[in-house]
């Protein structure tokens, strides 16, 4: 009965009530829980939700793997994890957070409010289930899509193809862009926009921007045909840094849960590869992006190579490196899950690819200028910035410039980094200096090891298709 696809009456009043799972329809039935509340409400259930999914997203079950591989992080005690030594185990949480406490309320917003036609709480909640679906897919490659919320029909959900599954969410997005409706129903339970139905139709736009570009290597005439479908909607992007789609925590014991991992365990600091280079741009994000060491015999801002063996990593001292910036790790901090630099990023690669006619040269300058402005770089410090040798957009490698940009600002997100640099091949990161796989990085998650016992026939089959379940496989999108 441990069944990941699990159907979970979810929460009331801000508490996940989880009902009695089965992997057969009548055990499903006999074994309701009846405590639990058949139909909640469906602000309480998106409240949960965007909690769940951001928490998992921007600490240990979601990130914390993804900001070493991108060497936002690196490891001073116990590096394993730095070296892509992992366990059959070590994506479990991630796999099983986002499909048993997010998805399934999700699906359940969508199917009360169809009951009650509600077209604002539908189409919220099909973005937020894109969201999701998206970060699995693209940690993962092949997973249960279209099959994932029928447990009552199906205990043993096929494995959709990246491709489907992209496709499906360019879709589900679209569906949802064209739901919501600015003069209908308020929402409540909203975290992210406050029940801003115009600000959630720029972010479903936004959202179908990156992934036409997730599906631009494989599929370029599909990726501009979208790109040209969301100019010609009303409100297309996400267009300044107060439209930041983000989560931002509360006091305790809804705070920041990045805090909470820092007060208990001293394991992370920042990446020696990310410091080395915002030291070399003279980049003023250092100071927020790193913590100085402790130590006044050292250097300000010191950080850790990627991959060390336990001895030589704590060899380096703890009050000799650099901790993440406190800025992140701030009580009432924030989870960014879209932002408006990332999205004029967006733009100037789709600009670059023939997507549009906008230019990209200027695209990427106000990127870079948005993600300084995000961290409150004052402007003569960002003309300073940008006139600097090296910083200039180089227009017969756009992959180079804006991959190496973008991996600076995308920092602390570190999943969407992971994507961006499998994708765009920018920066170009060493491999862990102890790491075991032979000189290569990870490109992929492993599947959790109850795949293989409780969904055996369509984990074979993924497999099949996708390739061997290691961190070295190629996703569809991920070409070289």
């Amino acid at each position: 009965m441990k069944s990941l696809y699990t159907y979970l009456l979810s929460l009331i009043g801000g508490i996940f009530i989880i009902s009695i799972i089965s992997c057969q329809k009548e055990l499903t039935k006999i074994n309701k829980n009846p405590n639990a509340v058949e139909n909640p409400e469906p602000g309480y259930l998106l409240s949960g939700a965007i909690k769940t999914t951001s928490d998992t997203y921007w600490t240990v079950s979601g990130s914390n793997p993804s900001n070493l591989f991108v060497q936002y992080w690196a490891a001073l005690h116990y590096t394993d994890e730095d070296r892509y030594i992992f366990s059959s185990n070590s994506f479990q949480g991630f796999w099983t957070t986002l499909y048993s406490k997010s998805i399934v309320n999700l699906d359940k917003i969508i199917s009360l409010a169809q009951e009650q036609e509600h077209v604002n709480f539908e189409g919220v909640a099909l973005i937020l289930r894109s969201w999701n679906y998206s970060l699995l897919t693209d940690a993962f490659g092949n997973i249960p899509y279209s099959e994932a919320s029928q447990i009552n029909k199906i205990s043993a959900p096929k494995y959709d193809t990246q491709k489907e599954v992209y496709e499906g969410l360019l879709n589900d997005l679209e569906r949802a862009e064209k739901l919501l409706d600015s003069n209908g129903k308020p929402i409540d339970g909203d975290l992210i926009y406050n029940g801003d139905i115009r600000l959630w139709k720029k972010l479903a736009n936004s959202f179908r921007l990156r992934i036409a570009l997730r599906i631009a290597d494989q599929e370029p005439e599909k990726a501009k045909s979208v790109v040209n479908e969301i100019n010609s909607t009303e409100e297309n992007f996400i267009n300044s840094n107060g439209e930041n789609a983000q989560l931002t925590y509360l006091s305790s014991p809804n705070d920041n849960p990045l805090t909470d991992m820092f007060l208990t365990r001293d394991d992370y600091r920042i990446s020696q590869t990310i410091v080395d280079k915002l030291t070399a741009l003279k980049d003023p994000r250092l100071a927020i992006y790193a913590d100085p060491t402790k130590d006044p015999d050292s250097e300000d801002y010191i950080g850790v190579p990627n991959g060390l063996l336990n001895g030589d990593a704590s060899d380096l001292g703890a009050s000799k490196t650099s901790k993440p910036g406190t800025y992140f790790l701030a009580p009432d901090g924030s989870a960014i899950i879209l932002s408006y630099a990332e999205v004029l990023f967006n733009r100037a690669e789709a600009a670059a690819r023939g997507f549009t006619h906008e230019t990209p040269s200027d695209l990427y300058a106000q990127a870079i200028t948005a993600s300084l402005k995000q961290y409150g770089i004052e402007q003569n410090e960002i003309n300073d910035y940008l006139a600097q040798p090296g910083l200039e957009y180089v227009e017969n490698n756009f992959r180079k410039s804006i991959g190496e940009q973008k991996w600076i600002a995308l920092f602390g997100q570190g999943l969407e980094a992971f994507v961006e640099w499998r994708r765009l091949d920018y920066p170009k990161l060493q491999p862990a200096v102890a790491g075991v796989l032979e000189g290569k990085m990870p490109r992929r998650f492993t599947y959790p090891g109850t795949e293989q016992s409780l969904n055996q026939e369509s984990y074979q089959k993924s497999i099949k298709q996708q390739g061997e379940d290691l961190l070295t496989t190629q996703l569809w999108f991920d070409l070289k």
